[in-house]
């Protein structure tokens, strides 16, 4: 595969710039659930729809593309296996993670044999509903390099959301995943906290926030010191070479 130049400071392949945030169509009719969902998914960087209804739900989807339906299947109007089986007639490929009270086995494998990818009982944690989740994403992830911009050392897969520095490969979190692109595509400039925040985020800067500095705690550990820079009263940036 042939490598493009994109500037001095790195190099994109097949200069493809995958968007910052999946997004997520949450469809749930309890609205304090629902509400708890969409906050935790946005929380980790995510984009997130939500739907009180299996009719709402279908709308949703035939206005937007996502990347990932989260489906009840106790919903009003329409019953979520009926929603399901029209999201496979419309969108085959679009994963589909169902988190229902039923938990008895002939709805389970209904609900697989409709097309499920995936089937999560309540009560449910929050931090498993997110990781079966980012399973099902990387399994939508072309195969071969897909498109890894490199600065350095340092490479970063857009498509499978990997980081691989060294002889360390990481999963990256949604929210690890847009910081570290941010910092890619600014290589070699300092990036303050409050510039983090408003570019990636869209939030008003609070002084007491350390969501970027978590984030950078996190890079650092799956990655090693290296990874990104600390410029002392400035902010932080990744090497350009």
């Amino acid at each position: 595969m042939t490598n493009v130049s994109c500037g001095c400071h790195f190099r994109v392949m097949r200069c493809i710039v995958a968007p910052l945030a999946m997004r997520i169509l949450v469809t749930e009719d309890e609205p304090r659930i629902l509400s708890f969902l969409s906050r935790g998914l946005e929380a980790e960087g995510f984009a997130v729809d939500s739907a009180g209804d299996g009719a709402e739900a279908l709308r949703c989807a035939e206005r937007a593309r996502y990347d990932l339906v989260v489906l009840d299947l106790l919903l009003p109007r329409i019953h979520g296996l009926a929603v399901l089986s029209e999201l496979r007639r419309r969108c085959p490929d679009l994963p589909v993670v169902i988190l229902s009270a039923r938990t008895d086995l002939p709805t389970k494998l209904r609900g697989f044999e409709l097309g499920a990818n995936d089937y999560l009982p309540k009560p449910f944690s929050l931090d498993e509903l997110i990781a079966r989740i980012r399973v099902q994403l990387r399994r939508q992830a072309p195969p071969g390099d897909g498109n890894v911009i490199e600065v350095g050392r340092l490479r970063l897969d857009l498509a499978r959301r990997q980081a691989l520095l060294g002889d360390r490969t990481a999963d990256l979190s949604d929210r690890e995943f847009r910081l570290l692109h941010h910092l890619v595509l600014h290589a070699g400039e300092v990036m303050s906290r409050e510039r983090l925040l408003s570019e990636i985020w869209g939030y008003h800067f609070d002084p007491g926030s350390n969501v970027v500095d978590v984030c950078i705690r996190r890079l650092r550990k799956k990655l090693g010191s290296e990874a990104v820079e600390t410029v002392r009263h400035a902010g932080y940036r990744v090497a350009a070479a």
